[in-house]
């Protein structure tokens, strides 16, 4: 079995460990690359959140700015815009904890003071200098994230010579520099996607293992994704069987949360992969 990873998110304990978690993902952008504008509306933006709830989400990632390949950064204003009233509305409807998806410390600070209790950060809070105190102050806890450049340019010939020793090592420091300061409970996520070609992103799904070795639970955000849509020629909307695959795929290697657009499907794919991994696992020892 893996390490304990009981992990406290406000008034919910979950035991990251003992199954796979799912995290929705709620887009309140008009440009995302899989479903922008979809729930650009607030009044959307709640009914969706409360879907993914029902649908067995665990977690609500709220974001409020695209980061996508190519994409441009919006204000911080029009950032906070955007999600404080989705958060607020949410927490009052659901008890699962939610997620700010920003690089920003302002857009964190509000959304922590509106009730989320995760931030979850692209650049694993290096785009910002004042992420990790504003994360610890609230008490919140933290998803790291790999990434090579900004969004806007990340895509543009990404180079590596050991894509997985690369990001585990990023990943140590962004971690070291997070409990230094004051921040208790950390998710790491390698990136799939941003900063990385195809093969750098089979790659990290086939070594997702070895960043156990790193004391957190691992976080795996694939669902649409581009290599996904290079593998089947298929846009964004119809990359569901082939999310499902890499999803089976990343939980046995060793993921412990994925992050999905379709969280009833995705919940399903889960389980049947933890039958897998578990009885596969109780057999070896």
């Amino acid at each position: 079995m893996d390490a304990n990873f009981k992990y406290r998110f406000g008034s919910v304990e979950y035991d990251l460990a003992f199954r796979t978690h799912i995290m929705g993902i709620l887009n309140v952008t008009p440009d995302s690359f899989s479903d922008g504008g979809n729930f650009f509306e607030v009044e959307h933006a709640v009914g969706q959140g409360m879907k993914l709830a029902e649908d067995g989400a665990d977690f609500i990632d709220v974001g409020g700015e695209s980061t996508r390949p190519g994409s441009e950064s919006v204000s911080t204003a029009e950032e906070i815009r955007r999600v404080i009233p989705v958060i607020e509305a949410l927490t009052k409807k659901i008890q699962i904890p939610i997620s700010i998806d920003t690089y920003k410390s302002a857009v964190a600070e509000a959304a922590l003071l509106a009730g989320a209790v995760i931030v979850n950060d692209i650049s694993a809070m290096t785009f910002d200098e004042e992420m990790v105190s504003v994360t610890a102050k609230y008490k919140a806890s933290a998803v790291l994230m790999h990434i090579k450049g900004a969004p806007k340019t990340m895509q543009h010939n990404p180079i590596y010579e050991n894509v997985t020793k690369e990001v585990g090592e990023f990943l140590q420091k962004r971690l070291a520099a997070a409990r230094d300061g004051g921040i208790a409970q950390i998710i790491l996520d390698p990136g799939i996607g941003f900063g990385k070609k195809f093969d750098h992103n089979i790659q990290l799904l086939q070594d997702l293992k070895s960043f156990h070795i790193l004391g957190c639970p691992i976080l795996v955000g694939l669902s649409r994704k581009s290599f996904l849509g290079a593998i089947l020629n298929l846009p964004p909307n119809e990359r569901m069987e082939g999310t499902a695959a890499a999803v089976t795929a990343s939980i046995l290697n060793g993921a412990h949360i994925i992050r999905v657009h379709d969280a009833k499907e995705m919940k399903r794919v889960a389980m049947v992969s933890d039958a897998l991994k578990f009885r596969s696992m109780s057999t070896a020892q």
